[in-house]
């Protein structure tokens, strides 16, 4: 199942909310990256640029982008980026098909 890397920030009305009735949003995210058919891998709260940073798998990147706009769409969250990740094991992989790719490719 792909990987991916979500990153991103609490907005103002979240955090105000946050504070006046504490809450586990662990398992809030756990709850929404399910309903798309993924599993949370690891939640993690940050500092600098991004307030969280998430690592889940999902069945397909469409399935884990409709998580996020229903994440987004709720006024909690803002400035979601996503990466996709890869393994050691995919990476060499992907370096020995590349091998094979430059065979075929002339330079101008």
């Amino acid at each position: 199942m792909p990987r991916y890397i979500v990153t991103g920030n609490y907005t103002a009305s979240a955090m105000q909310a946050m504070v006046a009735n504490p809450s586990d949003r662990e398992s809030a995210v756990r709850a929404i990256v399910e309903a798309v058919g993924g599993k949370l891998e690891s939640f993690h709260l940050t500092t600098g640029d991004t307030d969280f940073l998430v690592h889940v798998t999902a069945n397909n990147t469409t399935d884990l982008i409709a998580g996020l706009m229903a994440t987004g769409a709720s006024g909690a969250v803002c400035n979601l980026k996503t990466v996709q990740a890869f393994t050691s094991e995919e990476f060499v992989a992907m370096q020995r098909k590349a091998g094979e790719v430059a065979k075929s490719f002339k330079a101008p």
